[in-house]
């Protein structure tokens, strides 16, 4: 970082986090998909922020995995 500013080398822009994804137009894309349980093979919708593993199967309340 030239000058210890923070601001780092020139032409690199604005840091954006890692392991964010953004889309061409800016936005942060939404967390898809389904939980799945490795037991009976249900499957639920996901819900974002709320892992997986933290979801009990309807069915068998065995601990979900992220499909």
């Amino acid at each position: 970082m030239p000058g210890k500013d923070g601001t780092g080398p020139v032409g690199d822009g604005p840091a954006r986090g890692r392991g964010r994804r953004i889309g061409p137009d800016g936005l942060v894309a939404a967390s898809t998909g389904y939980c799945l349980c490795p037991n009976c093979g249900e499957k639920v919708k996901h819900v974002p922020g709320l892992p997986c593993t933290s979801v009990t199967c309807p069915k068998c309340q065995t601990m979900m995995i992220r499909e």
